[in-house]
């Protein structure tokens, strides 16, 4: 892939902070020669139109008969999308996880975001190219400003954007097609991988946390559906005979601040990456201790409970649940995590569209759980942690790769975009039809990566104006 890329022989000036050196044969314009913004709301013709989101994958269409996601309570205030219109989001820049997206479908989007229309569609691919690398290291805080780190729409349109030839800009689109096609051909075999491991793993957790350790034991009903028979030994409680609430506030957020990742638990914030909602200040926030159990009560539906390994200062929208009896708490944070057990966390959930969905204290209470003794809860950590080591390490082996292979692919479209590297002979021997979508990314996957990290753009509204 990297093979014969040099140097462009010759480079020039720019007078662009993020991209101060480009050829110098490439041309530096305006955003305004290129970009008009469009507003054309869809009012009460909103049931005609696709709802669409900006992600990190793209502009991809959502199903709003799933519930999934967040979406605007008023869709009449969304705006029409057409195939080929550039989408940005030009407020909370450094925390929006992807800030502008080249829409493959028509649609609507929330009125938050700009919409531009493009007069030229190989233009649009760059500028797409373009500002995602951008975007990708963060590189465009000359442009904004103000308390909501906001681009005014002026300011991006007067913004000039180095320009190769057509003819370049097509061979730089078509190389990068074909070099992120098989970046994410590797990525996918790795989530394969990732996938297979995890399912084998919660199969080894889910029979431990039901069954216990003596496969002989006697067995009896427990009542609960996605349990099924317990140890004849065991108790079944409700969990608020398990856990108590508790509210102990920070004074000044000074504590370590800690943040819940579905994947990582909860860790401190600086591991988390693409947060899109950071506190100013942790002021207030809830304070928790090591042992307590800590959920997202808006994401406690996808199993996203943690013990604390950490004392610190978190979000005051989770809740920490404090053992009656600390020992081997471990337990319960891996039964409510469990895929069996996410049916019960959806129904015991309230609220009108999942992106909203809360599970209550009280509802939560209510929820009955399997509770072995003490000492053999214990026992069953130890034993599934011992089992499901080789997994894990496997698991973390893969995520590394798939890990590498992003920022490969991120570091790779910048220094082509930005003329680092050039890339026209390699692109000359790619075939004429590589941008071919046979291959194409699916869409669903988009939606399920918002979910484990929030990567959609908070859809709340912005000012339409210019200001910041």
């Amino acid at each position: 892939m990297m093979e014969g890329l040099k140097p462009y022989p010759k480079m020039k000036d720019s007078g662009v902070p993020w991209c101060p050196r480009i050829p110098a044969h490439w041309d530096l314009i305006p955003n305004r020669a290129f970009l008009t913004q469009r507003k054309v709301l869809v009012g009460e013709k909103h049931t005609d139109y696709s709802l669409l989101s900006l992600t990190k994958q793209g502009v991809i269409v959502r199903d709003i008969s799933d519930n999934k996601g967040k979406f605007s309570a008023d869709m009449g205030t969304s705006q029409e999308v057409r195939k080929g219109n550039l989408v940005m989001c030009l407020f909370d820049v450094p925390e929006t996880p992807r800030t502008i997206g080249l829409s493959r479908h028509d649609g609507m989007i929330t009125g938050a975001y700009t919409v531009f229309e493009v007069r030229e569609d190989d233009v649009a691919m760059w500028l797409e190219a373009f500002y995602v690398a951008m975007d990708d290291r963060k590189l465009l805080s000359p442009l904004y400003s103000g308390l909501r780190h906001t681009i005014p729409k002026t300011r991006f349109l007067s913004t000039h954007t180095p320009l190769p030839s057509a003819d370049e800009r097509g061979g730089i689109v078509r190389f990068l097609t074909h070099a992120d096609r098989r970046i994410r051909r590797l990525i996918r075999s790795k989530q394969i991988l990732i996938t297979l491991l995890e399912e084998q793993k919660q199969a080894i957790i889910h029979r431990a946390v039901t069954r216990g350790l003596d496969p002989k034991v006697r067995l009896k009903p427990s009542g609960i559906s996605w349990v099924g028979e317990v140890p004849e030994h065991w108790d079944v409680m409700r969990c608020r005979h398990l856990f108590r609430e508790v509210d102990a506030r920070s004074p000044d957020g000074s504590e370590l601040h800690l943040s819940m990742s579905q994947r990582l638990g909860l860790v401190p914030s600086d591991l988390v990456d693409n947060r899109t909602l950071v506190s100013e200040s942790y002021a207030g926030g809830k304070l928790c201790q090591i042992g307590d159990l800590v959920l997202n009560r808006l994401k406690a539906h996808f199993g996203v409970f943690s013990v604390a390994r950490h004392a610190g200062v978190i979000s005051p929208d989770y809740t920490v649940l404090r053992p009656l009896d600390p020992v081997g708490v471990e337990y319960f944070e891996k039964v409510l995590r469990s895929p069996a057990c996410r049916r019960e966390l959806q129904i015991r959930a309230k609220g009108i569209v999942e992106g909203f969905w809360r599970l209550y204290t009280d509802d939560f209470y209510d929820i009955r759980l399997p509770a072995p003794p003490a000492a053999e809860r214990l026992a069953i950590i130890d034993q599934f942690t011992a089992s499901t080591n080789s997994i894990t390490k496997s698991v973390i082996a893969a995520q590394r790769e798939i890990d590498l292979l992003k920022e490969l692919r991120t570091r790779l479209i910048s220094d082509v975009v930005t003329g680092k590297l050039d890339v026209r002979e390699v692109a000359a021997r790619l075939p004429a039809d590589d941008l071919a979508t046979d291959d194409a990314f699916d869409e669903s996957e988009a939606v399920a990566d918002s979910e484990e990290d929030d990567d959609l753009v908070a859809e709340s509204s912005a000012e339409d104006g210019d200001g910041g």
